[in-house]
């Protein structure tokens, strides 16, 4: 039997190189996928691409608490509850040092990255402990454990992920919830596209090489190896998996 028969997954960011990558293997693996975003075109490509027809798609903002309301009520109209939830919705920002860091970029990262992801498991818990518990799995970063001179918001909100990730573990195990995050080095997305151009305009290709220079295996990452963590995590193999961050950063932080 496959791991996700019967199973309900939600993805945020659904649209992205990590969700798609998600929603692909989970529907692969017998789940019922919703996956959730922004753009109605991107969602429809997306769902077109993964070709399965046991995914469906919802749009949402994540950042709006009647409309995280809605695609939790979505799920649950149209496949019965939540059993896997990817908290996976995210910006980067610009690097920029603080005296010249725009305010209102900085209120957009920590609104979409962390408001986002507190809204998620403000919404999903409930719904997910009427199933008998769950899954849960936020998309934090290298940076969730780290700095990076510039990223001011990108890091704040990924390292403040790890906490919501702590506190709703303690929250969710006497319901069986799981909760915990993986944390990508470099992955080859639109969204590494943006961080290219912002290290190095105009040579996102010579900036790419170097970023992968300081990996220890080489190379950028893959949307496929994020989801191969994220269902380990929602899979039964993954049952005694929570309150943990997951590295999947090819060894950068290794040393």
């Amino acid at each position: 039997m496959a791991r996700f028969t019967d199973k309900v997954a939600v993805i945020t960011g659904g649209a992205g190189g990590i969700g798609k990558a998600a929603g692909q293997l989970f529907a692969r693996d017998g789940a019922q996928v919703l996956l959730v975003d922004l753009d109605e075109k991107a969602l429809q490509a997306a769902v077109k691409e993964i070709g399965s027809d046991q995914v469906s798609y919802c749009v949402a903002d994540v950042t709006k608490p009647e409309q995280v309301q809605a695609y939790v009520d979505t799920a649950v109209n149209r496949y019965g509850g939540i059993d896997c939830f990817m908290n996976n919705a995210g910006v980067f920002g610009v690097i920029k040092p603080i005296s010249d860091y725009p305010i209102e970029v900085f209120d957009k990262v920590i609104d979409v990255n962390l408001k986002g992801v507190w809204l998620g498991l403000k919404y999903v818990m409930p719904a997910m402990q009427k199933r008998g518990g769950g899954s849960i799995v936020i998309t934090s970063s290298i940076a969730g454990v780290s700095g990076g001179a510039g990223s001011w918001a990108y890091v704040a909100s990924k390292h403040a992920v790890i906490g919501l990730m702590r506190t709703a573990s303690n929250e969710g195990a006497p319901h069986n919830i799981r909760v915990n995050t993986v944390n990508p080095t470099a992955v080859d997305t639109a969204m590494m596209r943006v961080l290219e151009d912002e290290l190095a305009p105009g040579a996102g290709e010579a900036a790419k090489q170097q970023i992968e220079t300081g990996i220890p295996l080489q190379r950028y990452g893959r949307p496929e190896d994020v989801a191969n963590m994220m269902a380990y995590l929602c899979s039964d193999d993954g049952s005694f998996c929570t309150g943990s961050v997951y590295m999947v950063d090819g060894g950068s932080t290794s040393s």
